[in-house]
């Protein structure tokens, strides 16, 4: 069972411990959140995550083409629910 410190804030970060010795970081006024095994990994994903949330990175001309070069993965294969997604995933 995850840990959390809390107050009544509706900006920051929030951390939860995991029984598993991983550390979740959530952004409080998004909603967004990501792991890692420490807490300055979790931060630092939440930030990547934060960054994309909000317009940043770069997009990709062909995602497809992206995920058969990068990953081997075969795009026709999948079957993805993207309806709970946030949009930058969409």
């Amino acid at each position: 069972m995850a840990s959390a410190t809390r107050d009544d804030r509706s900006e920051g970060v929030e951390f939860y411990y995991e029984s598993d010795g991983t550390v979740t970081a959530r952004d409080l006024e998004t909603g967004l959140a990501r792991g890692g095994e420490t807490r300055a990994e979790a931060l630092a994903q939440l930030a990547e995550v934060l960054e994309l949330h909000e317009g940043g990175g770069e997009s990709l001309e062909d995602p497809d083409e992206f995920l058969r070069e990068e990953f081997d993965i075969d795009p026709d294969e999948l079957e993805v629910d993207d309806s709970d997604a946030p949009d930058f995933m969409r």
